[in-house]
């Protein structure tokens, strides 16, 4: 091992325990999104403490900062992401609070080196990545056009490569109708219910017409107080996600075509919303994915333990690397296939062994940092691809 790695590996060592520490806390006191007071001061005040300087508050948001080292010489710019938000009722069942100490335990061990390797190391502390995410708002502001690379990796039952996400738009229907009696008089009424069950209808259709990668689906929020009453008022929320911004914007067009149509049907009057923010693709920068998954290697994983790429879903550090080259691999925390966004995975992300594997999964991230740290034709080939791959974004 070369001895910038093996400084690396030792500083983040030495704070092992109080990194684990940090964990077990920010694990045991869930927040959900925009809420997460406990956790952004906690991480905040541990990066002040190994000489980062922090901004809290960022852009306006109470739970958002952004933590810098700099070397004082020229060198890449490494992001490095938190997450800290946790889910209603279940708590830290998507692994938050491990993946936020990654971070902290990365931006550690490349503290540790950096006066000598040069270039800058930021933290972003990034609030509601299971809503509102604050990527959406620090990416859309600029903060990460000059990285070189972002960096985060969400724990999981298995170690897996960086890969893609779905876009998506979170959209809410509104139908505005007449109450009336539905026995007495029910031909005074405008039903509200009526349009969203149109609607329902409508998007069971579209699916016909809509690729494998598509996605739509729904609840309805509101349908009504009573069945002898004609619903007045009725709430549909539907998420629409495909594999690419362009063909979601297609498809949340179509989806809201539905509901206009289903207002027109009944009489009633639509009001379109977002209920959560748009999340962008994610484009995976995969030369700097095959340095992740080569220390992984190199670190005793076996190849054939490392699964291909798959979609889980959506996530706001999409829109993150459509303004930077970014990698979002998965590092296995526990050892039996337990799903995310269940309390039998969030059970087993707070045992010692998911502990021990945010330790290593925060030295994984700080040696690929590293690695673009030290090879300017390793960031060389980096930003090359980024380029070819995400024309024209930041322009």
């Amino acid at each position: 091992m070369n001895p910038i790695k093996q400084k690396i590996r030792s500083a983040i060592a030495a704070q092992a325990a109080n990194l684990k520490e940090i964990a077990v806390y920010i694990g045991a006191h869930p927040e959900l999104g925009h809420e997460e007071k406990l956790a952004s001061a906690r991480l905040s005040g541990e990066l002040e403490k190994l000489g980062y300087e922090v901004e809290r508050g960022t852009l306006g948001l109470a739970t958002a900062f952004v933590a810098e080292y700099r070397s004082g010489k020229p060198g890449p710019t490494v992001a490095l992401l938190a997450e800290y938000d946790a889910l209603p009722d279940i708590g830290h069942a998507c692994g938050h609070h491990l993946i936020c100490t990654m971070a902290l335990g990365a931006a550690a061990g490349l503290r540790a080196v950096l006066d000598e390797t040069g270039g800058t190391v930021r933290v972003y502390g990034t609030p509601a990545e299971e809503t509102k995410g604050a990527k959406v708002d620090m990416a859309a502001a600029g903060l990460f056009d000059s990285c070189d690379i972002a960096l985060m990796a969400h724990p999981y039952h298995s170690y897996e490569k960086s890969g893609t996400s779905l876009a998506m738009d979170a959209l809410q229907f509104e139908f505005h109708g007449k109450p009336a009696h539905a026995a007495a008089n029910p031909e005074l009424g405008i039903n509200a219910l009526d349009a969203v069950i149109q609607l329902f209808n409508s998007v069971n259709a579209l699916r016909q017409q809509t690729p494998d990668h598509a996605r739509i689906h729904g609840i309805i929020t509101e349908g009504g107080k009573a069945p002898n009453i004609i619903p007045d008022y009725a709430v549909a929320q539907f998420y629409t996600r495909s594999a690419n911004r362009d063909y979601t914007n297609e498809l949340t067009r179509r989806v809201t075509a539905c509901a206009e149509a289903a207002a027109l049907a009944t009489g009633c009057r639509l009001v379109t919303s977002n209920f959560e923010y748009s999340y962008d693709e994610l484009r995976t920068n995969e030369t700097l994915s095959d340095v992740f998954t080569a220390n992984l290697i190199e670190a005793g994983i076996a190849p054939e333990a490392i699964r291909e790429s798959k979609d889980h879903g959506s996530l706001d550090l999409g829109n993150v690397s459509l303004r930077c080259p970014a990698i979002h691999p998965f590092v296995q925390v526990v050892d039996q296939p337990y799903n995310l966004h269940t309390e039998e995975f969030r059970d087993a992300a707070q045992l010692d062994r998911a502990y021990d594997a945010m330790v290593f999964g925060a030295t994984m991230l700080a040696f690929t940092a590293a690695d673009v740290l030290t090879d300017p034709d390793l960031a060389l080939r980096i930003r090359r691809e980024f380029d070819r791959s995400v024309p024209g974004v930041r322009e």
